[in-house]
């Protein structure tokens, strides 16, 4: 742990990092430090030993150890989110290491240089650093009332190692091609340990109720099915789309919507033209009914592509507007489509086709079939959460029936290897 301060040593250790930062460790000698410290050689030695042990002491100093485990600590009690824990702990411990790129690269490529007793001294360092850590994790887990299938000094020892492994790969090579940038190793960094180290105790409390890693459901079982899931396969799903292209323009549009962003009834007859975000790379709709949230519109429903972000059945219903009203669908008299004529188009739309359970396509099915269909293309439970608006429990069901398409289409595939 850091010394007591004093100017002397704050100069010494100040401008080590300095040069070290500049010119790396192995081509900075002590001269050069002392002489940037204004002080003599002979009392950098008395302070630190040697080189090494002055980089140790940088190392500690620049808060990539206590500082930030201490820091952590306080965080912790401010947050019921392991979410918000993970995502924070890996954002300020890049932040620190961000201070001593150059000393990082040194640390790694002149390690076996160092006297076996700096080395030790290192050790000892990064050690007590993940203390802190696993102190910051066990308070929020016992916040949170987690399960964790490690315990917290070895989730710590791994997160640690993982954000090490990625300081060293950035400072040492510029050219790779493992992430698109920081922001999308930390969200596929947290995911990570999400689903497969922590997942919420059985009383399922509301602070955690999204993040029921798909692999660690059983853990909830037996489930709590709040709803038959009965999604419906693909041939029906674009039979119904060919029935309201037919139909109409606005009528495709709106079988479009409920299969291709998964909205309830009631939330796509609260939409207004002015939700839709269009451009030619994504297109989305801000739901202001329920949940509030922000839901794709997809180009592909059920293996099938319809259009593209800026020509598909909405685009196209849109454009033919003539009317200045707000909302997004309209009934005979032009005023916003309520959900009962919502109900009444859809069972125009679904006339005398069948579902598999032998009864006609209920309008509720579009959204379960496009959950399904997203879990089955590899979206996460969590991902799908923030998507819906909903919790774990509504979630289980969807995660079970994903489980059994999953395991049917396996079976199929190895019979027909076979």
């Amino acid at each position: 742990m850091p010394a007591q301060r004093n100017p002397t040593r704050q100069r010494l250790i100040h401008a080590a990092l300095e040069l070290f930062a500049v010119q790396g460790v192995t081509d900075t000698t002590t001269r050069q430090i002392a002489e940037l410290a204004e002080v003599n050689e002979v009392t950098l030695f008395r302070h630190f030993g040697n080189k090494h042990g002055l980089l140790l002491a940088v190392i500690e100093d620049a808060g990539v150890f206590a500082d930030l485990g201490q820091t952590l600590i306080r965080q912790a009690n401010q947050t019921s989110s392991i979410y918000q824990a993970l995502k924070d702990y890996a954002t300020a411990c890049l932040a620190a290491i961000d201070q001593v790129p150059a000393v990082v690269r040194s640390v790694v490529g002149e390690a076996g240089q160092y006297p076996a007793k700096n080395r030790e001294a290192i050790g000892r360092g990064f050690t007590q650093a993940n203390r802190y850590v696993a102190k910051y994790f066990e308070t929020v887990i016992k916040r949170g009332q987690l399960n964790t299938h490690l315990p917290a000094e070895k989730l710590a020892s791994l997160l640690n190692g993982m954000l090490l492994g990625y300081a060293v790969i950035e400072f040492t090579s510029e050219f790779h091609q493992l992430w698109h940038d920081r922001d999308d190793f930390l969200e596929n960094l947290v995911t990570l340990f999400l689903q497969g180290a922590v997942s919420p105790s059985s009383d399922l409390t509301p602070a955690f109720s999204g993040l029921v890693p798909f692999a660690n459901l059983e853990v909830l079982e037996p489930a709590i099915v709040t709803e038959p899931i009965a999604d419906l396969p693909a041939p029906l799903v674009h039979a119904l789309l060919q029935r309201a292209k037919k139909l109409g323009l606005q009528e495709y549009a709106i079988v479009y919507v409920l299969f291709g962003a998964g909205l309830s009834p009631a939330e796509v007859s609260h939409l207004e033209r002015s939700h839709l975000s269009s451009d030619p790379h994504q297109q989305s709709l801000h739901i202001t009914q329920g949940a509030m949230r922000q839901v794709p519109v997809n180009q592909w429903i059920m293996g099938k592509r319809y259009g593209s972000y800026t020509r598909n059945p909405l685009t196209q219903w849109l454009r033919s507007r003539k009317d200045n009203q707000p909302a997004m669908f309209l009934n005979q008299a032009e005023q916003p489509l309520a959900e009962s004529e919502l109900r009444q188009l859809w069972q125009t739309v679904a006339e005398g086709l069948l579902a598999p359970d032998g009864n006609p396509p209920a309008i509720e099915q579009a959204q379960q079939t496009w959950c399904i269909d997203l879990l089955m293309r590899g979206i996460s439970l969590i991902d799908l959460r923030l998507l819906t608006g909903w919790d774990a429990v509504k979630l289980q069901p969807y995660a079970a029936r994903t489980r059994e398409k999953t395991a049917l289409e396996q079976a199929i595939r190895l019979d027909q290897k076979a």
